[in-house]
């Protein structure tokens, strides 16, 4: 089940996150050189995994629809390949928060323009304001509004909305509905600029906890939803008739009838509820509204459905069941444009035994269900279900019914008609997006089949990643919310999740270094065992037995040869174990809630981590001596780990802005300490297979070097750095975890916050560590259209070196031969004269050693004929062109 992504002063729960934020950045200047390589980044292939609160569809332009997470940022879907893109993975380490999505609006005017009203939490959790992020090539760039006020994309109540809208006759206008009493806002200019509407009379009431100290629960939801009447309105000139949806029991729905100059509480209206979803039927003058007791997306337990005449003022109770009835609120509103009088909703918290949804085909005036009873517990059901492309949403249960595996959903907050074509629909759930494409099925006494529609969406956690130097296993994760996953084939989603146990989130795992067929993993379940062990590189599992008083999962270690296991867990003191953890015995001289590693060689040597201390055991966890290293940081925000193969080869990543920071080196087993210079700021460390010729393992960090913040890789011992990510692929907070694979060179695995497992090979990545094929000239340019649309497209460019020596800066330029334009370039500077391009390194990427490469990205404009250009120069010297 889904489970709430937040974290506090005392523990994270399923965020990813570390105790408290990551740090403020202070700025610096740049302290090192460092190079670039290009890499190709992809996702270790799961297909969904978290909360999909919106699903928007153009209404203009067929196949254009987005989906906004609620902490994995947003995506546009691509007809051709049935995925979805992600859209803000260009989202830096200091603006983490704006992978939080709390609305999106596609603009039925001009389809290549697209908005999202970003931000994660609305209190301290989130140390930076929302923003409105505004595109107009599809989400391909973005510029950004920041915004007074802080946004909440994975607050109570982000299910209901949408809360962006843009104008369906004049598309420079959209309305916001902001949070904690902000109220609405309007922006006149495409949403470059943003003004409080100050006439407006309601800025919201309802608040899901009053009591809740940490502001989460206590925050006031605000104004929930826009929408316009576009029937009141022409092309061109205002919308007169716009609605909005507040959270406040009482007074839930708002009017104006003149664009916005005045407003009125809409009268009559049902009271004692709030409206989740006012979706607007122009045609056939109806607005219906979805309502609960409670704001969601996990709670609600009373709810009703109405439809408003907006000719008459008329209120009519439409509810396929008496409110007597319901166990659960209502939402997933959505109309099918093609057919208006159909309308369907869904029991969003509906959890036991399943999620329903209802159907009506006369404007609400009777309804179907898309499963019933026969005779209790057996249930007819309308559909069937086909997750063969993602098998773990069985979660291998085996329930009793009335219950079924795959469940048809839980947190059913958007639900959407295709406006063009009436057999779609698709949905978001708290773990997947599923879809039909024969849902008009239903009407003529079929069934529909519903399949996951996630591939490409990528929305887990990630608290822990380890990859094995043999073994079937590629990698082990450890996800927030679905346990985690033995990818066997990065390209594959598996077909279970960690299961006996089950964790609902695993908060650490580490494997044998010599066995690496012993695998050990801790993490949170409500009831139940927090360890669980492997004997076949996590192909199957067994439980533990938990020490008194653990109530959560910690970190944990094993031996270098799987003989004994140390485990650091919430809720009570550090424990050591010989054997798979059937007893465990306190350890003594490290403190409770200890970071714990293993040495990789000497299979009685642990390592542990409290507050600015470093502790060493040499008799198997037992007893801990703390080192006398200073100088590392105070606090907690800390990673550390020990190379394979080496004895007492400790790298400690880890700190904040206002002390100790940075990344350090231990070669005696922790007794001393010493901070590499090169880095100004580290919080994951890794290791990986090393680089041909070189004699250390190669490092990987994310980290801040030269003043640059982004992932990197070291093939000496950290004396010089290659920055491997770009500006594009930066995925908001990476500090939670990083590993190099030991089998391939060049290959690391990144933890996000919200964006799943990514995984980057260079160019030279190899099974064997092989380099690059021997070099034909001085340069290779690879030109490749991205993507394209009417009067626009992306490209990426990579530059590779392909000569014997090391460049230290580059200028690419080509022309173009039928007159196209850049519009906006990241990863270089640009110059355009005419059909002439300059493309000129940025400080930190004009490094590029020979045999590897680096690339940048633009978005251009065009008409007519669109072809590739044919010749680039890197000064005076021809390129070969891939």
């Amino acid at each position: 089940m889904r489970r709430t992504r937040i974290f506090t002063a005392v523990l994270a729960l399923a965020a990813g996150l570390p105790v408290g934020t990551p740090p403020a950045l202070a700025a610096s200047a740049p302290t090192a050189t460092i190079a670039a390589d290009t890499y190709s980044w992809k996702n270790a292939r799961v297909d969904g995994g978290g909360f999909v609160p919106g699903i928007v569809f153009n209404r203009s332009e067929k196949n254009l629809a987005y989906a906004r997470t609620d902490i994995g940022g947003a995506y546009r879907w691509a007809e051709s390949s049935k995925t979805w893109t992600p859209l803000l993975d260009s989202v830096g380490w200091s603006d983490w928060g704006h992978t939080g999505v709390v609305s999106l609006a596609s603009d039925s005017v001009d389809p290549n323009k697209v908005y999202a009203a970003v931000g994660t939490y609305t209190n301290s959790w989130d140390p930076g304001n929302g923003a409105v992020l505004r595109s107009g090539d599809r989400g391909a760039s973005w510029q950004k509004s920041d915004l007074p006020f802080k946004l909440g994309g994975n607050m109570p109540g982000r299910g209901m909305g949408e809360r962006l809208a843009v104008d369906p006759n004049k598309n420079s206008v959209l309305y916001l509905g902001a949070p904690s009493g902000k109220g609405l806002w309007r922006s006149t200019d495409s949403g470059a600029s943003w003004s409080q509407v100050t006439d407006f009379p309601n800025v919201g009431t309802y608040v899901q906890d009053a009591t809740d100290t940490s502001g989460y629960a206590s925050d006031n939801q605000g104004i929930v939803w826009v929408t316009f009447d576009e029937s009141t309105g022409s092309s061109g000139s205002s919308t007169k008739t716009v609605y909005v949806g507040v959270a406040d029991k009482d007074n839930s729905v708002y009017r104006s009838t003149d664009a916005g100059v005045t407003w009125s509480r809409l009268a009559g209206q049902p009271t004692g509820h709030l409206a989740h979803k006012g979706v607007l039927d122009a045609a056939n003058g109806c607005l219906y509204l979805a309502y609960s007791d409670k704001g969601g997306p996990y709670d609600g337990g009373k709810g009703q459905l109405w439809r408003y005449a907006t000719k008459t003022g008329t209120w009519t109770n439409i509810s396929p069941v008496a409110e007597a009835d319901t166990y659960y609120g209502f939402s997933g509103l959505t109309v099918d444009r093609q057919h208006p009088g159909t309308v369907m909703a869904t029991a969003y918290s509906s959890w036991w035994p399943d999620t329903q949804i209802f159907r009506s085909t006369d404007s609400g005036g009777t309804w179907t269900k898309a499963w019933d009873y026969t005779s209790y517990p057996s249930r007819s059901n309308r559909f069937t279900m086909d997750v063969s492309s993602s098998p773990w949403l069985t979660w291998g249960a085996n329930p009793t019914p009335p219950e079924q595996t795959p469940k048809l959903g839980w947190m059913t907050e958007s639900l959407e008609i295709d406006p063009f074509d009436s057999a779609r629909m698709m949905y978001g759930t708290g773990a997947t997006v599923y879809g039909t494409d024969n849902l008009t099925n239903w009407d003529s006494g079929g069934q529909f089949t519903i399949k996951p529609m996630a591939r490409g969406l990528e929305e887990t956690a990630v608290n822990d990643l380890a990859s094995p130097p043999s073994g079937g296993a590629q990698l082990f994760s450890a996800l927030g919310d679905i346990g985690g996953f033995r990818h066997t084939d990065l390209t594959k989603v598996p077909s279970l999740m960690y299961t006996s146990p089950n964790f609902t989130t695993t908060t650490s795992l580490d494997y044998a270094e010599t066995d690496p067929g012993t695998v050990v993993r801790v993490g949170n379940l409500d009831s139940g065992p927090h360890v669980a062990f492997s004997t076949d590189n996590g192909a199957n599992w067994f439980a533990g037995a938990d020490p008194s008083g653990v109530s959560g999962g910690g970190t944990v270690a094993a031996a270098s040869d799987g003989s004994r296991f140390v485990w650091s867990p919430t809720g009570t003191g550090v424990q050591y174990a010989t054997g798979f953890g059937t007893s465990w015995s306190a350890s003594a001289g490290l403190p409770a809630g200890a970071i714990v590693e293993s040495d990789r060689v000497d299979p009685k040597t642990f390592y542990g981590f409290k507050s600015g201390k470093f502790y060493v055991s040499s008799d198997g966890g037992a007893t801990f001596t703390a080192s006398a290293a200073t100088g590392l940081p105070s606090g907690d925000s800390v990673r550390f780990k020990a190379l394979p193969g080496t004895k007492g080869d400790i790298w400690l990543a880890g700190g904040a802005s206002d002390g100790a920071y940075g990344l350090w080196h231990s070669t005696d087993g922790g007794a001393a300490f010493t901070k590499l210079s090169t880095v100004d700021q580290a919080d994951t460390i890794g290791f990986g297979k090393a680089a041909t010729g070189a004699s250390y393992q190669t490092l990987y960090t994310s980290a801040k070097i030269g003043g640059v913040r982004g992932i990197f890789r070291s093939t000496d011992k950290g004396a010089s750095w290659t920055r491997v990510n770009d500006d594009a692929h930066q995925w908001g907070w990476t500090g939670a975890a990083i590993t190099g694979d030991p089998r391939v060179y060049g290959r690391v695995y990144v933890s996000t916050n919200g964006r799943g497992v990514v995984y980057g090979d260079t160019a030279g990545s190899s099974d064997d560590g092989g380099t690059d094929p021997a070099p034909t000239g001085a340069c290779t340019v690879t030109y490749r259209i991205t993507n394209q649309w009417s009067g626009g497209f992306q490209a990426d460019v990579q530059l590779a070196n392909t000569g014997s020596t090391a460049w230290d800066g580059w200028t690419l330029g080509w022309s173009f031969g039928d007159g196209q334009k850049v519009t906006q370039l990241w990863n270089a500077s640009y110059a355009q004269d005419g059909s002439g391009v300059t493309a000129t390194n940025l400080a930190w990427n004009g490094k590029v050693a020979a045999g590897s490469s680096v690339s940048f990205g633009f978005t251009g404009s065009w008409s007519g004929s669109h072809g590739k250009p044919t010749a680039f120069k890197l000064g005076g010297q021809n390129c070969t062109v891939a």
